[in-house]
């Protein structure tokens, strides 16, 4: 079993509403998202080709990535268009003292 931690990620407001902004913890890539007061997370990388969500159109609680328009829910990593078919991995996202952290 693999132990889970929370690791610091941006403080609250540094992202923009309907923005992302890239973080690399032990060489993976995580996208943030802050949408409408609540933050997300997602793997930075679509599931369909090698391009980065974080660069991706943010409506409302999905993304639509930046190559060949597959679109993901923030909450739940589901793919929602193609081409993209396989969800992308998310992580649960908390906000204390008023900083952003990360499950991972």
């Amino acid at each position: 079993m693999t132990n889970q931690t929370w690791i610091k990620v941006a403080e609250d407001g540094d992202i923009e509403d309907e923005e992302a902004i890239c973080v690399t913890h032990d060489g993976a890539k995580v996208a943030v998202y802050y949408v409408d007061g609540t933050y997300y997370a997602t793997e930075n990388q679509c599931t369909h080709e090698v391009a980065s969500l974080s660069e991706g159109y943010i409506d409302g609680t999905t993304v639509e990535c930046p190559l060949h328009q597959g679109v993901f829910c923030l909450k739940t990593g589901k793919a929602l268009a193609a081409p993209a078919e396989k969800p992308v991995r998310t992580f649960p996202v908390k906000v204390e003292d008023g900083s952003v952290y990360i499950q991972v």
